[in-house]
């Protein structure tokens, strides 16, 4: 695999933001207790975690950055009571139906392009989703 060091071409949002639907995704290994915990030595899956969810049902496992500050508060990594917030104030339109939780630590970074993102990109395009907010661990 050979990862190309060209620049993705920059694509202005020209959405108002007041009328978009804001997904997060975060690789700082985000899920909901219920699930399965990832894999701490390298995990190239993901997790959906609902946009209703209560954020006391959300947990992080990870071992490759100190957790502490996010299983105490889970909004400084998955800031999901925040957009709701701006979606309550209008500054956007709605938080989006679902959300995506990865461990940011792999040692196959050829599945997670060709497999891992590719999937999680195609059921975004296929949502109601209009931007997606990146959050790391």
């Amino acid at each position: 695999m050979q990862l190309s060091r060209r620049a993705i071409p920059y694509t202005p949002f020209t959405k108002e933001l007041a009328g978009a639907t804001i997904a997060l995704l975060s690789t700082a290994g985000v899920h909901l207790k219920s699930q399965t915990p990832y894999d701490v030595e390298g995990d190239n899956s993901y997790r959906e975690i609902p946009g209703d969810v209560n954020p006391g049902d959300l947990t992080v496992t990870h071992a490759h950055y100190d957790t502490s500050q996010a299983l105490q508060d889970i909004n400084c990594v998955f800031p999901i009571e925040r957009l709701r917030e701006l979606a309550r104030d209008g500054v956007i339109g709605a938080v989006a139906p679902m959300h995506y939780g990865m461990m940011g630590y792999t040692l196959r970074m050829k599945q997670v392009i060709e497999e891992t993102a590719p999937e999680i990109a195609q059921k975004i395009e296929h949502s109601p989703t209009d931007a997606v907010l990146l959050t790391g661990g």
